[in-house]
């Protein structure tokens, strides 16, 4: 009898999440406020649709690396220890220059700039990962199947390589001494996400620092950070903060004239940028409601919109052989619109309980189509029926419970 097959990376989700627990339990211990609930809540938000994309993208990926592998490569290295080490080396040189590019042209910071939008600086920040970021991040990787790297080793080497930056982004520890001259260390990161003009544009190195000192980008902290983007986001969006920056690109482009103009608007570095464009679109997309006061009533919800997003990830990830198109189509709706719910109860939209309404809707048509019974259709009909005639009503309630 064949045992049951798991996806052992889904423990990544409860060991992450407890890790960012234990660190808001001894920041609270040493007296420093480094987590803020909103931030913090839409920090992870953000991970765990990154986690959600790679359930259907990851496949892809390895599929790219294994035909660049077998039809493209240069040179064939075989699996061992000192190819591993050089794998290492080149790993982290080619992130490098695939992290300095995403600070130093208008396109690749696009989608990079969501994990610099937090103006906190912990463990929930090391989450604020996007699917167009591992897009991008994959096409700087197929240098090492192109170099003739395995994609087996690549794929085990990206995972560990991958989970090293998690520790860096801390407050809580300082410098390490001789380390600083080898590692990234959380003081070399803290730079890296800090706004001030000392910092800016700094220490681009994923697990050594040595590469920074080689090109000109190394920069020690000598002053206290101050964390977040140049001009603050300010808005706990899911959508505006996926999406912002890639739309100044366009309302940039509209607005230049010449088609050279236009392709320096896109590949050029984003100091150059016009400021006033984000406020143009803040008018058309944003409607900017008084901040709210996170109740005990709202953070026990949110958390537990984020608890149950989760474990709905999480037994995704792990039995992810074993699902049919229907519950990973649904559940991937449920987990997407539970995300963007959280930032929109976190702004107060007017909005928030048709995006209520529609998360139900969707456990009732992944239901439908699993078991096909009819009775399920003819409860969401009537359910809608009755949401359209008591809207009004059922939005006053749903406020007065959510914010008072």
């Amino acid at each position: 009898m064949n045992g049951l097959e798991i996806n052992i990376l889904a423990f990544a989700i409860p060991l992450f999440t407890g890790l960012i627990g234990l660190e808001y339990i001894l920041s609270r211990r040493m007296g420093k406020d480094v987590h803020q609930f909103a931030d913090s809540a839409t920090n992870v938000g953000v991970g765990l649709s990154e986690r959600l994309f790679d359930l259907y993208t990851s496949s892809l990926f390895f599929y790219v690396f294994t035909f660049i592998y077998t039809h493209f490569r240069i040179f064939t290295f075989e699996a061992g220890f000192w190819t591993f080490i050089l794998l290492f080396l080149l790993t982290d040189f080619v992130w490098y220059w695939y992290h300095r590019l995403a600070h130093e042209i208008n396109l690749f910071w696009g989608v990079h700039v969501v994990h610099h939008q937090s103006e906190e600086f912990n463990y929930t920040v090391s989450t604020r990962i996007t699917v167009f970021q591992a897009i991008v991040r994959g096409g700087f990787w197929s240098v090492l199947p192109l170099a003739g790297f395995p994609p087996d080793m690549i794929t085990v080497l990206l995972l560990v390589h991958g989970a090293y930056p998690f520790f860096t982004h801390t407050r809580l520890v300082g410098k390490l001494g001789w380390l600083e001259y080898i590692l990234v260390t959380p003081s070399h990161h803290r730079v890296h996400h800090a706004s001030n003009e000392l910092y800016l544009d700094k220490n681009y190195g994923d697990v050594l620092i040595i590469w920074d000192k080689l090109f000109g980008t190394y920069q020690e902290e000598t002053e206290e950070p101050v964390y977040g983007l140049t001009k603050p986001l300010k808005s706990y969006s899911f959508l505006w903060q996926h999406f912002h920056f890639l739309l100044e690109i366009g309302q940039s482009v509209r607005k230049t004239s010449g088609w050279w103009n236009k392709v320096k608007v896109v590949f050029g570095p984003p100091s150059a940028f016009d400021p006033t464009v984000r406020g143009e679109l803040e008018e058309i997309f944003l409607s900017r409601q008084p901040e709210v006061v996170v109740s005990r009533r709202m953070r026990f919800y949110i958390i537990a919109q984020l608890a149950i997003t989760s474990a709905v990830l999480f037994f995704l990830i792990l039995f992810d052989t074993y699902w049919p198109s229907s519950i990973l189509t649904g559940a991937g709706a449920f987990i997407l619109l539970s995300l963007i719910n959280i930032g929109a109860i976190l702004e107060k939209k007017t909005w928030v309980l048709y995006l209520e309404y529609a998360r139900v809707s969707v456990i009732i048509l992944t239901a439908y189509g699993l078991t096909g019974n009819q009775w399920l259709l003819v409860g969401l009909n009537l359910a809608s029926i009755v949401f359209l005639f008591l809207s009004n009503f059922l939005r006053k309630q749903y406020v007065q419970w959510v914010y008072s």
